[in-house]
């Protein structure tokens, strides 16, 4: 098996790594970045369990190769929070974005293992589209199965944090 040394930068941290020419990026983040946060549910870009963000653009992780992301900028949903508001992570990042908390408060996280996924496509929403409606938010979050909440409750928290977002500066909220 065909191996490459690549630069791959993960929640605003480089990396330099030896990965199989097959790997993929989940594969990368969970098995050797040792980041959890990021699910592998279905493997074959059904579910958008393992959707992260590549250079700002919500991707499935589980049907992309790794190696097409060298030196391209990744972000799970361990650092979801340091973009909250911000052109890097890290800067003064708040514990969480406020998706985040306002899926704790709606009950939009049960058994938790779509939730990543869900609020990465939330997140990138919320980015683009500060006021989303509730057709533009199920739109958006098409993509993804939940066998827990039947959606509605994950529905309420980008909406709730659409309405916190739109009165608080990043650091206010």
């Amino acid at each position: 098996m065909a191996e490459s040394v690549m630069r791959l930068r993960v929640n605003g941290r480089e990396h330099h790594l030896v990965v199989s020419d097959e790997a993929t990026l989940l594969e990368v983040l969970r098995e050797q970045l040792h980041l959890h946060g990021t699910k592998d549910g279905c493997a074959v870009g059904s579910c958008g369990t393992c959707t992260v963000w590549l250079d700002g653009v919500p991707r499935l992780s589980c049907v992309t190769l790794a190696k097409t992301v060298e030196g391209r900028d990744v972000v799970t949903i361990e650092g979801l929070a340091g973009w909250w508001g911000r052109e890097r992570p890290g800067e003064g990042a708040a514990a969480f974005h406020p998706l985040q908390t306002a899926a704790v408060e709606a009950g939009a996280v049960q058994c938790g293992f779509c939730t990543p996924g869900m609020l990465m496509a939330g997140a990138a929403l919320l980015r683009d589209t500060p006021a989303p409606g509730r057709e533009e938010i199920r739109e958006a979050l098409s993509g993804h199965l939940c066998r827990c909440t039947g959606y509605e409750q994950i529905i309420h928290a980008v909406e709730l944090a659409a309405g916190r977002m739109g009165e608080a500066t990043p650091d206010e909220a």
